[in-house]
């Protein structure tokens, strides 16, 4: 009987993609931020490109969790019900992984993402849930970033070796690059070594590995010991021959067990290769900036304008530049009709009435510390007088804080407090549960899109790329991606000043507190840009603010996207 997986002809898969999560869409939770939804978007650009790719996560039988913000600004998280068999297949092929000495089955769902010529990519979703697998190995798989240390260590092992071995018996034969996506995936190298006699250069050359954040939380760490109890004989450190994967707190680092087994090495834009080079200079960086999904973000009347005037847009990103052939008025239609829909949405889940003629600002984004979501809100009084003189104003906030980060949970219930004193004067929402369907109203709905990071944690930032390829205007800190897509006054304007000094070593290390030094100047910033320029161009001068808007679709739209960043990978990485 023929394999029904053969349909996917995995002897001509070149490129396998791990990533620890991956967005696809709403009603499958294995996301929470950023990093799953590019991971998304990264796989649906090689389904249209046809990159012959496969991709492979954790299938998170639990979600991340669903999150309830009470009356008190307090974020509630509820566990997230959901049935995969609705949306994808079960395969009948198993691999074991042993953990802690014991050996654990590991399943294979798999989803079918689907180009807009009608190639697929398959992706591979790993599954503990058996019941042949004792009790607390059935949850491994449970909970995306839940539970301890060890438990996320145990899902690394099945992410990394049980994806390499899940792949090798699916015929996966002649892939030529591992992808890890962030680090979590790093296990693999070992699987890799092993099969590979220790070949090392065999090994680097067919791995990639793109880190995405210089924030330490963002690189994963392991006790030694724990990761030896763990692993057993699968972790053999003497055998590495690289003291640097351990890092100066004696633990395992698996940022560094990725750089030492990849050959190929990148950040995800210009300035964050900069920052990451410096934080490993032993090892060569390079940037490929990130980019989103154009047709999954843009919203259904900028895509209908889109239609009329660019009609290959959806299979040629870079075809979006002849935005600026279309008459402003059908931009700035398209645009009001998503802020009507947003409003809309926003009065019947929360019976809140919004005015689709006020300013909108929205800031959505993970709820953490170095994202500053409250620097807007530094001076309440001065941000209300700006709005009596200027131009009425409206804000929108969003966004997830990690169950167990105090600090992104604080932060969310204080900008419930400054709702409070803000009054009557400036509305002001905060929208629960941001996820994909959310953030689509959002990016196309608002009329400014915030961003506040301290430098240089952005990274990249896609949800900026989204908002700007909807015709909305960004209004960020020089970090990320903006310092590539600004250009003052035309797609948008900055937040305070370009560079800051920094002591970026070679050191994983948080540079919160060199930054934090900023946050008076960059607020006096926001708040003057905001009350002498940004109000009067959206009230006084219509015809330059639509011309942004169509800038922004043209200029950052046409390049801030995952098909220019996946023919990178194929060019630069992949097919050397």
């Amino acid at each position: 009987m023929m394999n029904p997986y053969s349909i996917y002809t995995p002897q001509d898969r070149k490129v396998a993609y791990f990533s620890m999560e991956v967005g696809l869409q709403p009603e499958i939770p294995t996301y929470s931020g950023g990093l799953g939804i590019l991971a998304g978007d990264t796989l649906k650009s090689f389904a249209d490109l046809s990159v012959p790719a496969i991709g492979v996560t954790l299938l998170y039988t639990k979600g991340y969790f669903h999150q309830e913000i009470d009356s008190d600004g307090n974020q509630i998280e509820v566990p997230v019900e959901w049935d995969p068999s609705n949306f994808m297949t079960l395969l009948t092929e198993k691999v074991t992984v042993d953990i802690e000495g014991r050996s654990v089955l590991v399943q294979a769902w798999v989803y079918p993402v689907k180009g807009i010529t009608g190639y697929t990519v398959p992706v591979l979703f790993l599954d503990t849930n058996l019941a042949a697998n004792e009790p607390e190995d059935r949850e491994i798989s449970a909970y995306l970033y839940g539970g301890d240390e060890r438990y996320r260590l145990k899902q690394e092992v099945v992410l990394g070796f049980g994806g390499a071995h899940m792949l090798q018996i699916l015929d996966h034969d002649n892939l030529q690059a591992y992808h890890m996506n962030e680090g979590h995936a790093a296990l693999l190298t070992l699987e890799l070594m092993d099969r590979y006699q220790q070949d090392l250069d065999k090994v680097k050359a067919l791995c990639v590995f793109t880190t995405h954040t210089p924030v330490p939380a963002g690189h994963d760490t392991f006790d030694v010991d724990t990761v030896r109890d763990v692993l057993r004989d699968r972790f053999h450190f003497e055998d590495l021959g690289h003291s640097n994967i351990i890092d100066t707190d004696g633990r395992l680092n698996m940022t560094y067990l990725a750089l030492y087994h990849a050959e190929y090495i990148n950040g995800v834009a210009q300035k964050h290769g900069e920052i990451s080079q410096k934080m490993f200079p032993e090892y060569r960086i390079d940037a490929i900036t990130n980019g989103i999904h154009i047709r999954t973000w843009i919203c259904d009347s900028m895509a209908a304008v889109l239609d009329s005037h660019i009609p290959n847009w959806r299979q040629d990103s870079y075809a979006l530049r002849n935005a600026l052939d279309i008459p402003r008025a059908e931009i700035w239609e398209a645009h009001q009709a998503a802020k009507r829909e947003l409003f809309d949405f926003i009065e019947a889940q929360y019976g809140i009435s919004m005015d689709p003629d006020v300013l909108t600002i929205g800031f959505a984004r993970r709820a953490a510390a170095y994202k500053r979501a409250t620097l807007l809100l530094r001076d309440t009084e001065r941000l209300k007088k700006i709005a009596s003189r200027s131009g009425r104003l409206q804000i929108l906030y969003s966004g997830k804080a990690h169950p167990a980060d105090a600090e992104g949970k604080a932060l969310i219930q204080e900008i419930h407090q400054a709702g409070g004193q803000l009054n009557d004067d400036i509305k002001m929402v905060y929208i629960p549960n941001y996820d994909m369907y959310r953030a689509k109203f959002l990016v196309s709905g608002v009329d400014i899109w915030l961003n506040t990071p301290m430098r240089p944690l952005e990274a990249s930032g896609t949800s900026g790329m989204k908002a700007a390829a909807n015709g909305v205007v960004n209004f960020s800190v020089l970090d990320g991606w903006w310092i590539e897509g600004y250009i003052e006054g035309v797609t948008g304007w900055s937040i305070g000043p370009r560079r800051v000094k920094t002591e970026t070593g070679p050191a994983i290390h948080d540079v919160r507190e060199t930054s934090a030094a900023y946050d008076a100047l960059d607020a006096d910033d926001l708040y003057g840009k905001l009350e002498h320029q940004i109000l009067p161009c959206f009230y006084e001068d219509r015809s330059r603010w639509m011309n942004m808007m169509a800038y922004n679709i043209a200029l950052n739209g046409s390049f801030f996207n995952t098909h220019r960043m996946v023919a990178q990978y194929v060019l630069e990485a992949y097919f050397q």
